[in-house]
């Protein structure tokens, strides 16, 4: 059985690290009601945006005078992996990093090339070792911005129409569903292709008769290209934001529960170390008044 003195010393530091444990989860809290109310504020915006591309895009030609809309024969794949860059937040980033990795393999095995853009270091960490990372965006998952979203989608275009480049990307992030879950998710990055409804819903309300754009629809497409790229990269950040902080929230309530199951067991066990000692004092005690009679 252990000493006295190290069971006690292993409950003061357990105590340490439930008050630690504690306070991560209280900031952890915090944090998520403005990640969440931001990305919440986000979503409407990011519907309607949809709802404009897949009504603009649904009556235009997808030829040469569009290259992000391009369809060519897929020889090299380019996944945008969105991580957090800071741990302890249990298995949010793995579920990420595992779902890139699957799709790795599972392009590899069609005979086609994989390159990863990582966004977030956690991501960057893991990924690096397959020495398929083409760039990396760090340090900028906590203070991101729109210019961030859009510097990113810039680069993921240029490299897609480059010679050489990508003829598909697609968007690896963590889907924020509720406080208690958040799915890793994929979506089509480019090339940009018309939003089709999910079976059984309509497109939206049925009105007869032809849209007419001012200016023309192709000058539209022109400038919404661009920004819808942004768009889509802003949001899967915002939805990794609020993930990152709910999955921590409750990572740290876990730990906590687990560190307060720890003392008790730690104190029982102590008692009993305290019982036996007193207990081999008395025996002592005892057998040495015996001894004097």
């Amino acid at each position: 059985m252990a000493s006295l003195k190290e069971v006690k010393t292993k409950i003061v530091g357990v105590k340490k690290t439930a008050q630690i444990t504690k306070a991560m989860n209280m900031v952890a809290s915090a944090k998520l009601r403005g990640a969440q109310d931001k990305m919440e504020a986000f979503r409407p915006y990011t519907a309607k945006f949809n709802e404009a591309m897949s009504n603009l895009s649904a009556g235009v030609s997808t030829g040469g005078s569009y290259p992000l809309m391009e369809k060519r024969d897929v020889k090299s794949v380019e996944l945008i992996v969105i991580t957090s860059d800071r741990g302890l937040c249990g298995s949010f980033n793995s579920n990420i990093i595992k779902l890139a990795e699957r799709k790795m393999r599972d392009y590899e095995a069609e005979g086609k090339t994989v390159s990863f853009l990582c966004v977030g270091k956690k991501g960057f960490q893991i990924l690096k070792k397959t020495g398929k990372v083409r760039k990396t965006y760090g340090d900028i998952m906590g203070t991101f911005q729109m210019f961030n979203a859009r510097e990113i989608a810039t680069e993921v275009a240029a490299y897609f129409l480059a010679e050489g480049g990508s003829d598909k990307v697609e968007v690896l992030f963590g889907e924020f569903r509720s406080v208690a879950i958040q799915r890793p998710a994929a979506k089509d990055f480019l090339p940009v292709q018309p939003i089709e409804p999910a079976e059984g819903e309509e497109s939206g309300p049925q009105i007869s008769g032809e849209y007419i754009y001012e200016p023309s629809a192709e000058e539209i497409m022109d400038v919404l290209q661009p920004l819808y790229l942004n768009v889509m990269i802003y949001h899967a950040m915002l939805e990794v934001g609020a993930s990152e902080h709910a999955a921590r929230m409750t990572a740290m309530d876990n730990a906590t529960n687990a560190c307060n199951d720890m003392i008790a067991n730690l104190t029982i066990l102590y008692n009993k170390a305290r019982q036996a000692a007193i207990t081999a004092e008395l025996m002592d005690i005892v057998g040495g008044a015996e001894a004097l009679k």
